[in-house]
This record gives structure tokens, C-alpha cells and sequence, in this order.
């Protein structure tokens, strides 16, 4: 009987350890713990997650795209509640979101009751949304609020060509280094190349 309140104090204990941990953490990190985790054993339960995840992020974008265009506000458990979320999942959409805001919200230190806010910039958000390869969100067709079929092919097109490297010519060793040194180029710069 003694044993048995002893491994429950210590039981109980733990549990407020854990507890304590997750109440000193950002949102933030235990997002990424959970939606970045590599682990071997967790792929299935990490790929589910991201599949249950850009469902949610899907219908949040078109709620906010369709909206009256005001900022939305509410701490970030509020903001769950209305997109009929979880905690989490609005930590990883306003994790995406953050750097198409007019203002960014401070993500790194979000707890539950941190107030946020849905100011967004639509064109930096469409870029965004094309950078990420997200055609599930910059295809979506309330846009067209936004943009004419024609000017989303023309932000998108501008936007993956934004991405595209364009190298100049190769210089060679023995070539004259482009400095303006009258060195050649392996004797020149290119010596730490």
C-alpha cells in the first residue's frame, strides 16, 4: 500500500515536470518538435500530421481570402477556436503565414494566450504561397477577390522566374583575374576558390 502512494507521488510528479516544460516553451518549438520530427519510428504519425495539416491550412486560407479584408485578431487560442483548430496546427499556420504579414507577429515566443494578428499583404502572400511550391494554396480560386486569372499567371511566372539563377561565364585559371588585378585568376581571387 506505502509502494503503491510512493509510485503515484512520483507519477504525479513526472506529469508536472512535463507539464511545467511544455508551459516554458514557445508553441513554436513544440510545433517543429512535433511536425519536424525524423525520427525513424514516427515517420507515418509526422506524414499524417502534415497531411491532416495542410487540409486545415487550406480552409483557413480560403476563410481568410474570402473575408471582409479587415485584420483578423484574437490570441492565438482564439484564432484555433474560430478556424476549428487545434493549438498546434494555427502554431504552424501562423508559423507560415508570418513573413507574408504587414506586420509580423512574434512567433518564436507565442504562447496560447499571446495576441496575434491576420494582417496580411496579398501579393507578398501569393509570392510566398509560389515560393513554397503550395499550388493547393496559390490555385485557390479565392484569389480571384484579389486578382484576374491573367494577373495571378503573371505574379506567378514573375515570381518563379525571380528563383532562377542565371551564372555568368565560367572564368578559367589561366584566364586574367576579372579583379583588374593583370594577375591571372589562380594566382589572383581564385586562389582560395
Amino acid at each position: 500500500m506505502e509502494a503503491d502512494k510512493v509510485l503515484g507521488a512520483q507519477a504525479e510528479e513526472a506529469a508536472d515536470e512535463v507539464i511545467t516544460e511544455a508551459e516554458e516553451r514557445s508553441l513554436l518549438e513544440l510545433w517543429r518538435e512535433k511536425a519536424y520530427d525524423q525520427r525513424p519510428e514516427n515517420k507515418k504519425r509526422v506524414g499524417r500530421l502534415w497531411d491532416d495539416y495542410y487540409k486545415v491550412e487550406k480552409e483557413i486560407y480560403r476563410q481568410l481570402l474570402s473575408g471582409s479584408g479587415t485584420p483578423v485578431t484574437g490570441t492565438v487560442k482564439e484564432l484555433a477556436e474560430k478556424y476549428g483548430t487545434d493549438l498546434m496546427t494555427m502554431t504552424g499556420f501562423l508559423d507560415g503565414i508570418n513573413d507574408s504579414l504587414k506586420e509580423p507577429n512574434p512567433i518564436e515566443t507565442m504562447k496560447e494566450d499571446t495576441a496575434v494578428t491576420l494582417d496580411y499583404e496579398p501579393e507578398k502572400l501569393f509570392r510566398n504561397m509560389v515560393d513554397a511550391k503550395a499550388d493547393w494554396l496559390y490555385g485557390l480560386e479565392e484569389w480571384e477577390r484579389f486578382y484576374s486569372p491573367e494577373k495571378r499567371k503573371e505574379l506567378l511566372m514573375d515570381q518563379k522566374r525571380s528563383r532562377t539563377v542565371v551564372k555568368g561565364p565560367k572564368i578559367g585559371r589561366n584566364d586574367p583575374c576579372p579583379c583588374g588585378s593583370g594577375k591571372k585568376y589562380k594566382f589572383c581571387c581564385g586562389k582560395s576558390a
